[in-house]
């Protein structure tokens, strides 16, 4: 590690920052609506963009600072067991293509701003549809935290912030700083600031990327050399090294789909998504998108390369933060650590915009004050979006790193037991609503105290999310152990609950509502009391 700061690599940061920092406060001027005191209008960009706007907001939200960061450092710590986020971002799009346009379209005809929208307009319950908005904005809270630690670690390697016995405060200013920025612009300009952003963010991390494969390859003398030397260090500690280890594949195949299911639950996955303009940009997307699979495969080579390079850290999340640092002019390390940090702000924004309107909608509306007004809506909205952002930010500046990792591992296995509501929900209502809400306890409790009972170096509990598997003995993820228990609870109380003719709820859609597009005609019903529509 280079001492003191780089004053290079500063400079260029400062300058995307500050650039980025502008688009931000000028996208509430950008496809400006009539009437910008709705959900519709600062919660979904007016669901109005097209394609390529999609694309990169989408991009800008599922591949983040923290991929950037923790995927090679995965690969740089534990070798080829680092790579499963590559198969589950290529099973990932066939898998939405089949959903996610029917969740547009039916969203769309009845103004469903969340999941938790749906649910309840399906099912009638919101009792489920409170399980699903608390489920989803506890498994967003530690994903924006861990979006500050891949900032913070930028930050680091820099050498901003002083050593560890600096004052706490200047040590965690240029944090603090990053964080109200985001803040202010994500307040006035809701998500049309991440939308434009993702542009200059999609294009730095290709165009380093790109850089990185050629450049840091060449000076290391090739790729051959780069393997053997990675292939080495692994065969010394016996971990497998460029191939998983066999006693860990079940865990890697299981944690490869398990997260494949687990990605477009979450809710900021579904905000890029309502914001589209109609149900064909959906259906593009879902095959244009796999070109960030492309990137990311190569993105944790990066892993190998920072062994090869002799990159020695303390924190694995370092890892390729310093390999820039230590292989790239002071100039491009600058563009690097831009990538990476506007790599942060863009998914940020998101999630705490999708985090504050699921608390919105669905815990303020239902529970609170029914009669708001979309005015009102919007405005609580914005606040929620800032509270959020202050919860990560103090549970980054307070807890270990690692702490948060852990966490967000956590959230992973949550978020994947509302799948049988929401995928399950789009193409039957065979499922009862008090089968899906038990069987979404089940899997939420079974998750949590398996995580529970996992230590690591560094925690008593929650170190891990892989565990042996009831009934065959193999370490698997505990994420779709959980979820495998959700549909056999969901699957066995719905028939019981259909036996006993127990009241199924009130489904406020129609047939038709999940293949309508936006031109189609129809008028559009906003969500009513879960009381309202025809019977079942």
């Amino acid at each position: 590690m280079k001492d003191g700061v780089n004053g290079i690599a500063l400079g260029v940061f400062v300058f995307f920052f500050l650039a980025v920092t502008a688009m931000g406060f000028l996208a509430a001027r950008w496809r400006r609506a009539e009437n910008e005191h709705s959900l519709d209008e600062w919660g979904l960009g007016g669901r109005s963009f097209g394609t390529w706007i999609t694309w990169f907001l989408l991009g800008g939200d599922l591949y983040t600072a923290y991929t950037f960061v923790a995927v090679p450092a995965a690969v740089y710590a534990a070798g080829a067991a680092g790579f499963f986020a590559v198969p589950y971002t290529i099973l990932v799009y066939p898998l939405i293509f089949t959903f996610l346009p029917r969740l547009w379209s039916v969203s769309h005809r009845h103004g469903y701003v969340t999941t938790s929208d749906f649910v309840r307009g399906r099912f009638g319950s919101k009792g489920l549809s409170l399980a699903v908005a608390v489920t989803g904005i506890l498994a967003t809270m530690p994903y924006i935290a861990l979006q500050l630690v891949g900032i913070q670690a930028v930050l680091d390697v820099m050498g901003i912030g002083g050593g560890e016995n600096t004052n706490w405060f200047v040590k965690d200013l240029p944090l603090l700083i990053a964080f109200g920025v985001l803040a202010a612009y994500t307040y006035s300009s809701g998500l049309r600031a991440p939308a434009l952003i993702a542009f200059v963010k999609d294009t730095l991390i290709y165009i380093v990327i790109a850089v990185a494969i050629i450049y840091i390859p060449i000076k290391l003398g090739g790729f051959d050399d780069v393997f053997a030397k990675a292939g080495e260090k692994f065969a010394a500690a016996g971990a497998g090294g460029l191939v998983p280890a066999p006693a860990g594949q079940w865990t890697y195949a299981t944690l490869a789909l398990g997260s494949a299911l687990a990605l477009f639950m979450y809710p900021h996955s579904i905000t890029a998504t309502l914001s589209s303009g109609s149900r064909e940009v959906i259906r593009r997307n879902t095959t244009i998108l796999p070109l960030y699979s492309l990137m990311l495969g190569l993105l944790a080579l990066l892993g190998f390369m920072a062994i090869a390079a002799g990159v020695k850290v303390t924190n694995g999340q370092l890892a390729i933060p310093q390999l820039f640092e230590n292989m790239f002019p002071d100039w491009f390390a600058g563009v690097a650590f831009a990538a990476i940090g506007i790599g942060a702000l863009v998914p940020a924004a998101i999630m705490s915009i999708a985090a504050a309107n699921l608390f919105t909608r669905n815990i303020y509306k239902d529970f609170i004050r029914p009669d708001a007004t979309p005015k009102e809506e919007t405005r609580v909205s914005k606040i929620v979006s800032l509270l959020v952002k202050v919860g990560a930010l103090v549970f980054v500046l307070t807890m270990d790193k690692t702490v948060a990792i852990n966490f967000q591992l956590l959230g992973g296995i949550w978020i994947l037991q509302t799948f049988p509501a929401l995928v399950g929900g789009l193409f039957t209502r065979w499922f009862h609503r008090w089968a899906l809400l038990t069987g979404w306890a089940a899997g939420m409790v079974y998750g949590t105290v398996a995580a529970y009972g996992i230590a690591s170096p560094t925690q008593a509990h929650f170190g891990g999310n892989a565990k042996e598997i009831p009934g065959i003995g193999e370490i698997g993820y505990i994420g779709l152990t959980a979820f495998v228990l959700n549909v056999i609870v969901t699957v066995v109380l719905t028939v019981v609950l259909k036996a006993v003719k127990a009241p199924e709820g009130v489904d406020q859609t129609r047939p038709e509502d999940y293949t309508a597009d936006a031109g189609d005609a129809g008028v559009r019903v906003e969500l009513p009391p879960a009381t309202a529509g025809a019977p079942q």
